[in-house]
């Protein structure tokens, strides 16, 4: 399966790719009984699967799988510990090919130590890396001839921690609180902009920017995570292994065309580059950059009202004139504020299994939309929106600029508009991109006017 986005990029389903990586997922898990364990765990208690969250897996140079990875797609680097594969066109975990007969798996948590302590596993595990080091893993479990660890990673992508100073941690303190208590609300937006652009030059300075990428986002899911239910729901389901979010895929963030160009340049001065551009027609009414920071692991779907004449343009860098009506994206922005300021991002989508994970969220009191993707190897639906209040101002000014009706005004009053979600996602066969139809639909039913 293909589908072919803007500018020639083209993601395509990798089944052979998928097969080998299943095959040592599966030799993996045949000489290590706990780690089967644990992906049951995983699955009754986060609804997440073990694919979702391995980070790598290191096996025998002679393994017969290690001699297929060329064969599916994976390139090889050269890696302190022997031969690192990658799929770049497809969604694996990294595999290492090395001399010793030890199977390795590593799954990729937020904090190595909150998942040694919800295993309750002492002091006598060893941590390599420093605390706040850009590399931290342990092995949780060995057995069998099989290892299982846990790493966490901040901007960081190779498999041994790096040195590190106590200056350096110093710096990443300051940082992540800097973003963290990152003031949003302003009397104009672009101050917001340019106050948010001075915390990430000052961070990229001093901690370098794939780093400063990792403490911004993490401060972003914090935001966000404080205005939606169903976040906090999920999260405290996967914090009982204490894996945190490891299990990201994308953060959306929706924007105004005023300050799309802004909320790109942000992004681009956290190192994250321009990946495909989406438009789903005529009768939509928006389209979509997808921008990727490969060291940090941050994928970004940023969202904004365009016209069918935009389209051809690179419009994530050039200037989009205003409108006399706004789409749904625009309504949201003018209902909630900019996702980079004052709302926090639209959602987090992150990958799950599919039919566990709605099931098990709506048994806690989190129910879930009709899914807008439905494919073998892709699906995806939202939970039910957060409904937000919204502040009077806000409402006399769309009134004022002819935006919405004073009847919609007052219904908003009452009751609110629909602001975030958590994103439920599947990908299989290593499909790295997304369903433009399907988007398109969601976009539309997350209208507040239609709600």
């Amino acid at each position: 399966m293909a589908t072919q986005l803007q500018d020639g990029i083209e993601w395509q389903t990798q089944p052979e790719a998928a097969a080998v990586v299943g095959e040592i997922r599966e030799a993996f898990l045949a000489r290590c009984p706990r780690a089967v364990e644990f992906q049951m765990q995983l699955l009754q208690l986060t609804g997440t699967r073990l694919a979702d969250w391995v980070d790598h897996v290191a096996l025998p140079e002679d393994a017969p799988q290690a001699k297929r990875l060329a064969e599916v797609g994976f390139v090889a680097d050269a890696d302190e510990e022997g031969r690192a594969w990658r799929h770049p066109g497809g969604m694996f975990p990294a595999i290492l090919s090395h001399r010793e007969p030890a199977w390795r798996m590593a799954i990729h948590v937020e904090s190595v130590v909150d998942f040694l302590s919800a295993y309750r596993l002492d002091d006598r595990v060893e941590i390599h890396g420093l605390p706040l080091a850009p590399l931290r893993k342990a092995r949780a479990f060995s057995e069998g001839g099989g290892e299982f660890w846990v790493v966490e990673r901040h901007g960081y992508a190779g498999f041994e921690p790096p040195e590190f100073t106590t200056r350096e941690a110093e710096a990443v303190l300051a940082h992540g609180e800097s973003f963290r208590l990152r003031r949003r609300d302003f009397d104009c937006d672009e101050d917001g902009f340019e106050h948010a652009m001075q915390l990430i030059r000052a961070a990229s300075a001093e901690v370098g920017v794939d780093r400063a990428c990792d403490l911004f986002f993490a401060a972003e899911r914090e935001y966000w995570m404080r205005r939606n239910h169903a976040a906090r729901v999920q999260k405290a389901r996967q914090d009982q292994l204490g894996l945190g979010w490891g299990n990201h895929d994308h953060h959306t963030y929706r924007a105004s065309r005023e300050h799309f160009g802004r909320l790109i340049a942000a992004l681009e001065a956290l190192g994250m580059e321009c990946r495909e551009r989406f438009y789903a027609g005529r009768e939509a009414g928006w389209g979509a950059q997808v921008l990727e920071q490969p060291r940090a692991g941050i994928v970004v779907f940023a969202d904004v009202d365009l016209a069918p004449e935009e389209v051809m343009g690179d419009f994530a860098h050039e200037p989009l004139p205003p409108r006399k009506e706004l789409g749904t994206v625009g309504l949201w922005c003018k209902l909630h504020g900019e996702a980079f300021l004052q709302a926090g991002m639209h959602h987090l989508e992150c990958q799950f299994d599919f039919e566990a994970a709605r099931h098990q969220l709506s048994q806690s009191g989190v129910p879930s939309m009709k899914p807008f993707t439905d494919f073998d190897f892709l699906r995806q639906a939202f939970t039910q929106g957060e409904q937000w209040p919204v502040d009077p101002r806000r409402l006399e000014r769309a009134v004022a600029e002819g935006y919405i009706s004073q009847e919609q005004a007052e219904k908003f009053r009452r009751e609110g508009a629909l602001g975030s979600h958590l994103e439920i996602l599947q990908r299989d066969d290593g499909y790295k991109g997304f369903n433009q139809t399907g988007v398109s639909e969601i976009i539309q039913r997350t209208d507040p006017r239609k709600a």
